[in-house]
Formats: C-alpha cells, sequence, structure tokens
C-alpha cells in the first residue's frame, strides 16, 4: 500500500466492517443469516431438481422459475459465504479484485434477475392475452433468448462500474469500507478523486432496470388485468388470475425491499448504519428465500410433484 503526498492511499486491499455498531453481536448474528441462507439454498436447489425431474413442468414459465434460482443462487452466494466469515473469523480482509468481482456479481445478476421478472411478465401477457399462440410464440429457443439478452444485458451494464472504479479512482481516504460487502457506493465514497461519472452512471442504470423494468411490467400487468376483466364469468376471471398470483408476490418481494434499501440509503440521512446495511443484506437474501416458498406454495404442479419425492423418498425400501 502507498500512501501519497495528500494523505490518499492506493490499496490492494480493503477491510469490510461487516454490521458497523454491531460489531459485539456478529456471532448471534451470524445465527439467523446462515441459517437463511442454508433456507436459500436448500429452497432454490429443491426448485431445480423438481422442475428438472417433472416433465410436465418443462414450459416457458418454470424455465423463466429455474434462471431466477440460479440467480438467487449467484447471488446469496456472492455475499454470505464473506459475511459469515466476517462473523465466524473476523476475516474482514478482502482482495481489491475479489471487490470489484463481488461488487459486479451482486449488480449484474441483481440486473438480470430484473430482466428476467419482465420476461415472466411477457410471458403472462402472452398466455393470457393470446393463449392459441403462446406455445408458437414462447418456444424453448425464444426462451432461451431471453434468458441470454437478460445475462447480456447485465453484463452490458454492470461491468463498466468496477472499470470505472479500476481505472479512474485507484486513490481512497481509507481502506474501510462500512459495508458487509463490496458495494459500489460504499466504494464510491471513499475515493479521493471525481467520481461524479460514477455518481451518474450508477443512478443512471438503477433507473434503466428499476424504474423502466417496472414500468414495463405495470403496462403488461394493465393489459393482463383488461383481457382479464373481459371474461365471462368471476370464477373465469380468479382462475386466469391465479395463473399470474406467485409471479406477482415475486415481483414484489424482489421489488420492495431493493426500493426500501434505495430510499433509506439515499433519504435516511437519521437512520442508524447498521439498519442501511442490515436493510441491503436482507434485499439479496429475502427473494432467495421467498421465490422457492412462492412458487410451491401457490403452484400445484411443483407442491404436488415435491410432495411425491418426499413420500418416495419416505417408504421403506
Amino acid at each position: 500500500m502507498f500512501i501519497s503526498n495528500n494523505a490518499c492511499l492506493v490499496p490492494n486491499s480493503f477491510w469490510l466492517t461487516g454490521i458497523p455498531g454491531l460489531e459485539s453481536l456478529h456471532i448471534w448474528l451470524s445465527i439467523p443469516f446462515s441459517s437463511m441462507y442454508l433456507v436459500a439454498v436448500v429452497g432454490n436447489v429443491t426448485i431445480l431438481a423438481v422442475i428438472k425431474m417433472e416433465r410436465s413442468l418443462h414450459q416457458p414459465m418454470y424455465f423463466f422459475l429455474c434462471m431466477l434460482a440460479v440467480i438467487d443462487l449467484v447471488l446469496s452466494t456472492s455475499t454470505m459465504p464473506k459475511l459469515l466469515a466476517i462473523f465466524w473469523f473476523g476475516a474482514r480482509n478482502i482482495d481489491l479484485d475479489a471487490c470489484l468481482t463481488q461488487m459486479f456479481f451482486i449488480h449484474c445478476f441483481a440486473t438480470v434477475e430484473s430482466g428476467i421478472f419482465l420476461a415472466m411478465a411477457f410471458d403472462r401477457y402472452v398466455a393470457i392475452c393470446d393463449p392459441l399462440h403462446h406455445t408458437s410464440v414462447l418456444t424453448h429457443a425464444v426462451v432461451g433468448r431471453l434468458g441470454l439478452a437478460a445475462l447480456l444485458r447485465g453484463v452490458l451494464y454492470i461491468g463498466p462500474l468496477p472499470l470505472m472504479i479500476r481505472l479512474r479512482l485507484p486513490l481512497y481516504r481509507t481502506q474501510i469500507i462500512a459495508h458487509s460487502y463490496c458495494e459500489h457506493m460504499a466504494v464510491v465514497t471513499m475515493a479521493c478523486g471525481d467520481t461524479t461519472v460514477n455518481n451518474f452512471y450508477g443512478m443512471g442504470i438503477g433507473f434503466l432496470v428499476l424504474v423502466l423494468d417496472s414500468l414495463a411490467i405495470t403496462v403488461s400487468y394493465v393489459m393482463i388485468f383488461k383481457a382479464v376483466m373481459g371474461l365471462g364469468t368471476p370464477e373465469a376471471r380468479l382462475k386466469t388470475l391465479g395463473t399470474c398470483s406467485s409471479h406477482i408476490c415475486a415481483i414484489l418481494v424482489f421489488y420492495i425491499p431493493i426500493a426500501v434499501s434505495s430510499l433509506t440509503h439515499r433519504f435516511g440521512h437519521d437512520v442508524p448504519p447498521h439498519i442501511h446495511i442490515l436493510l441491503a443484506n436482507f434485499y439479496l437474501l429475502i427473494p432467495p428465500i421467498l421465490n422457492p416458498v412462492v412458487y410451491a406454495v401457490r403452484t400445484k404442479q411443483i407442491r404436488e410433484r415435491f410432495l411425491h419425492i418426499l413420500k418416495a423418498e419416505s417408504q421403506p425400501k
């Protein structure tokens, strides 16, 4: 590490604080966090296994659900092992390149997840508003291309973030990141140089992903509701809306924690730092935990197949 004349550092690594202000409780905090991470991993792996084993679930909606499960595994695994290492072993040091890699994976796959929700909204729109052409429009190849497009969009949007930090911001006031993981703004705010470009780019990506994606999803559901209201009987309306309920719940589970965390970070200046950090961790943990639960509870085929597997395993051999 080199210290320049203006007391700015050129660090090879950073120091993550974990949950600032709650250091004495880290070992106790590890219990709920490790439990939630375990539930997230088991739940999403179970969803992947059930859909793989049950051929009747090889449909567009369930393929998108598999993509969500993989994304949720990547998101939770990008942060939780390091957080638990901080809690259990005090392993706060993180290499600069590892920090930027973690930043890329977190923000990239959060962007990809938003894109998958948008693709799922399109799937529900076609299934309800043009059901006769659903299978011809949403073929396996089209579903794969939509997933690839969401992944490429995430890479293209987020790829410049760590690159701009690496190339434009070599000097830092401190090595201590007041966070439990390498979040973009937490790193940028420590920099000594001009961070205007980084700030505006980060805000622009946030607008493109969260605002535009949520608007597009809202428009698709407005059109869906119009089509549903045109159905003849209340029973038909409820049955049709029931096919969208899991997707709507998953969207709320994804966007509400992000919105709360972002608003608290931007405007909650009186909110204690540990609340900021806890909210930031929850928005990466809550969707991976709740998505499998929502789809297992709300989707009859997944629920029945899962119960069938459990019964088969419990029978004596």
